[in-house]
């Protein structure tokens, strides 16, 4: 018997990835989400992951989602997203898939600038340390909310630079 003011059960859970891996969502050439994010995900700006046209993530790993005003970042995504789909249907493209490359470099940015912090050596649910075997990757951009936009919006006014558009 102990004596004690409260009792916290931290059941744990799988931030950013798990609700997508537990999902059977497939890409190009049948390979699933779960396998493509085996060695930790990857995605382009946390909305888009490249192999997986017109599949968007919307606050996805590599955005700011859990380190920002998540209502606010929701709203910006689905913003990007939404212009981006009529991007697609007024300039006669079928869907929109990320390069590899673009994934790549947004990838080491956001590593880059969560290497400033002590976010990525913590052992914490930002890092996957919480859930048994899943790869160590710091999941979230912390180069601020302000910049992220900035670079979503430049992206946009490019054509949506770093997305491969496929016709129809």
């Amino acid at each position: 018997m102990y004596e004690l003011d409260s009792i916290v059960l931290a059941t744990g859970f799988d931030a950013m990835t798990g609700a997508l891996a537990a999902i059977d969502i497939r890409g190009r050439n049948g390979i699933t989400l779960r396998d493509r994010w085996n060695a930790g995900p990857r995605s382009y700006l946390g909305i888009a992951v490249a192999g997986f046209p017109n599949l968007f993530t919307i606050t996805g790993p590599s955005s700011p989602s859990v380190l920002s005003n998540m209502a606010v970042s929701i709203e910006q995504h689905v913003d990007f997203v939404t212009d981006a789909v009529a991007h697609l249907r007024n300039e006669g493209y079928a869907a929109i898939n990320p390069t590899v490359e673009a994934e790549d470099e947004w990838l080491a940015h956001v590593e880059e600038v969560g290497n400033f912090t002590l976010y990525p050596i913590a052992d914490s649910w930002y890092v996957g340390a919480n859930v048994p075997g899943k790869p160590r990757v710091f999941m979230a951009y912390i180069g601020g909310v302000g910049s992220y936009r900035e670079r979503c919006d430049q992206i946009a006014a490019n054509g949506y630079e770093g997305f491969q558009l496929i016709p129809a």
